[in-house]
């Protein structure tokens, strides 16, 4: 696919993946990038970001607010404010408009939520009432998917959400909250990819029910999945916080087992180690990793027309690293490509309707939550 622009720099050496450290204030925009950064907004804690037709921004605050975000960001306003468990990694998650929002107007939402046993991530929908301008607001919110078990903790939630590119499934992904053997656990959602349908329910015909799993289940074994994405030749890819080392790129396969905890490249922070993957070893190996660790944020396939020599290739926010993070496609392989220092925690990367690159700071240890555009350096 591409070629790599730039050698790739390895960043946070010493940095754990799902519980980053501390990083300095962010530093001004290094020179020589291939891309020319312009700030667009500036929020607390944004978590994600998606494009409405009309080119206008729907933009997610840890704290529960659902932002619509003028095109030029100037402008925003509320449009709705969720009752969400914001301890640690927690807060309103991922925002994704459903396959058919020019007709229906669906949005829908993931969030971390308390119940029975502890605290889990739900998938929730929403209706997008745009008739009178200024005065905006999702309306008929319901909660359609609950990650079972709910459990104790703050960590690990994941709550990314793809539509299959005919808009016939959708994938939710559901951390295994950073209690290790639930990932290989059949019964329990947690650590694994799910495909339900767009009402919530467990998608027809999952290859593992017969084996006794969930039937929401379509692959298992990971740990904190925090960005999925289909690309133009409908291979679901999904990137992943490794523990101790060992951040994943993979090709998610129906029924497959990606290993954790069982293998990882990395190892436990007690210092324990993990078997590494290992060919044969009946678990499906990530296509990239990394140790050290970037603490991959969100996950955008880029398929515009602005950088052309990256079309098809995935960009990956990284957190400790303070990374924005490229990664060549090639069919259903993949390499690392370019790693560019932003300065700053990215925690979401999402494409332009003019094929221009957007990124999110996350707000968090330095991270100012700044939205940035990217377009070619000229």
């Amino acid at each position: 696919m591409a070629r790599s622009l730039f050698v790739a720099a390895l960043l946070g050496a010493t940095a754990c993946s799902a519980e980053p450290q501390a990083s300095a204030a962010a530093a001004p925009a290094a020179t020589g990038k291939p891309f020319v950064e312009t700030v667009v907004a500036d929020f607390d804690s944004p978590w994600a970001m998606t494009f409405l037709p009309d080119k206008r921004m729907l933009v997610t605050e840890k704290d529960g607010r659902l932002l619509l975000v003028s095109a030029d960001g100037k402008a925003r306003s509320t449009i709705a404010t969720l009752t969400v468990d914001t301890a640690g990694q927690g807060g309103l998650m991922d925002v994704v408009l459903a396959p058919d929002f020019a007709k229906s107007k669906r949005v829908y939402l993931s969030w971390a939520a308390t119940g029975p046993g502890g605290k889990g991530v739900v998938l929730a929908r929403g209706v997008l009432d745009d008739a009178t301008v200024g005065a905006e607001k999702l309306r008929q919110i319901e909660v359609l998917f609950r990650a079972t078990p709910f459990v104790e903790g703050n960590g690990h939630y994941s709550g990314r959400i793809a539509f299959s590119p005919a808009g016939k499934y959708l994938f939710f992904t559901n951390g295994e909250r950073q209690k290790f053997d639930p990932a290989q656990d059949p019964r329990a959602t947690l650590g694994k990819v799910l495909r339900l349908t767009p009402d919530g329910k467990p998608a027809p015909r999952s290859p593992l029910t017969a084996k006794g799993f969930n039937p929401a289940v379509w692959s298992y074994g990971h740990r904190n999945l925090l960005g999925i994405a289909f690309d133009a030749q409908g291979n679901l890819w999904e990137q992943e916080m490794g523990p101790k080392g060992g951040d994943e790129l993979n090709l998610v396969l129906p029924g497959r087992n990606y290993g954790y905890p069982k293998v990882s490249n990395g190892d436990h922070y007690d210092g324990r180690p993990i078997p590494d993957h290992q060919p044969g070893d009946g678990f499906e190996a990530p296509k990239v990793w990394w140790t050290p660790v970037i603490s991959p944020g969100g996950l955008m396939i880029y398929s515009g027309d602005l950088f052309p020599q990256w079309k098809g290739d995935a960009f990956i926010g990284g957190l400790s690293s303070q990374a924005l993070v490229r990664v060549d496609l090639n069919g259903t392989n993949a390499k690392k490509g370019d790693q560019w220092d932003m300065g700053a925690r990215i925690r979401e990367v999402e494409q332009a309707p003019d094929g221009a690159i957007y990124v999110l700071e996350d707000g968090a240890q330095g991270s100012q939550g700044r939205m940035i555009r990217l377009t070619p350096a000229r």
